[in-house]
Order: structure tokens, then C-alpha cells, then sequence
């Protein structure tokens, strides 16, 4: 198996297991569109959104370890490995559009908070936008990585345009 063809499986293995995060609480996002949730499903929602997040690192790292050499090291490597899949190399392009960076960006910033506050202090009006987005930067993440992996030589076999 070519390289590109193992880093498109594991691709799509990882983005099924997003699709999978999703839809294990079933209508809580859509419930957030309307109304708030309670205490205990702001926190499922907390676990949701840094779950999606480490997923979507996962396939960096995947990506860094095939054609970059492996991710970036030191304090801010999370950072620094976001950045760099929005920028093109001397062995591949861009991952990732810059509006998906940024939008990823938000997620990141999230997760670090989640792992060092306590889930009391999480709050429902800083964590909404990204509830109500993670179905849509999704949607995104894959088209991009289709493209992607559409570059490198690999047709994306498999991958649906829309997950979800």
C-alpha cells in the first residue's frame, strides 16, 4: 500500500469516528439550537467538542508523520502543527484553507480550556458557537482533506462528500 493510500485510510477511519462522536448524543446539538442546556449536558458537550478536536489533531499528526517528518515539537506544538497544515511544504500543499485554520483555531483554544478548568466554570456562551458549528466545520475538514488528498495522488476513495 502506497503511502498516500495508507495516510487516506487512516484519514477516513478518523473521520468516521468523528461522524460517530456526533451522533452518539443524538439531538443535543440540535436541542442547544433552541434552548439551553443543562449543567450535565454542558458537560457531554465539553467532552464532545475536545473529542472532536483531538480527532482532527490525530489527522494532522497522521499527515506530519507521512510527508512532513513528524509534527512540530516543543511547548506550542499544538499551535504549531494547526499552522502548518494551513501552509504549503516543499512535499505537499496546504491541508487546510486558512478560514478552516482559524476555525479549528477556536476549537484548540477550547479544548485547552477543558483540560484545565473545572467543568463548572465552562461556560454555555463561550462554548455555543462551536456546539452549533462542529456539524459544519466538519462538513468542511473533509471536503478539504478530500481535496488534499486528491493533490497528493490519492483519489480520497471512500470518502463521502458529506459525512454526516
Amino acid at each position: 500500500m502506497s503511502a498516500s493510500n495508507k495516510l487516506g485510510k487512516q484519514v477516513r477511519v478518523e473521520l468516521e469516528q468523528m461522524k460517530r462522536l456526533l451522533q452518539r448524543h443524538p439531538g443535543l446539538i440540535e436541542k442547544c439550537r433552541t434552548e439551553p442546556p443543562s449543567h450535565l449536558e454542558i458537560d457531554a458537550l465539553a467532552t464532545l467538542l475536545h473529542s472532536f478536536y483531538s480527532g482532527v489533531e490525530n489527522i494532522f499528526k497522521r499527515v506530519s508523520i507521512a510527508i512532513d517528518g513528524g509534527p512540530p515539537s516543543g511547548l506550542f506544538w499544538h499551535v504549531a502543527l494547526l499552522e502548518s497544515m494551513a501552509r504549503p511544504t516543499a512535499s505537499r500543499p496546504a491541508v487546510i484553507s486558512e478560514s478552516l485554520r482559524q476555525a479549528l483555531k477556536r476549537y484548540l483554544d477550547f479544548r485547552h480550556v477543558f483540560r484545565h478548568a473545572y467543568a463548572f466554570e465552562l461556560k454555555w456562551s463561550k462554548m455555543s458557537p462551536l456546539v452549533l458549528d462542529v456539524e459544519d466545520t466538519l462538513h468542511a475538514l473533509e471536503d478539504e482533506l478530500a481535496r488534499f488528498l486528491t493533490a497528493i495522488g490519492h483519489a480520497g476513495e471512500g470518502m463521502s462528500t458529506c459525512l454526516l
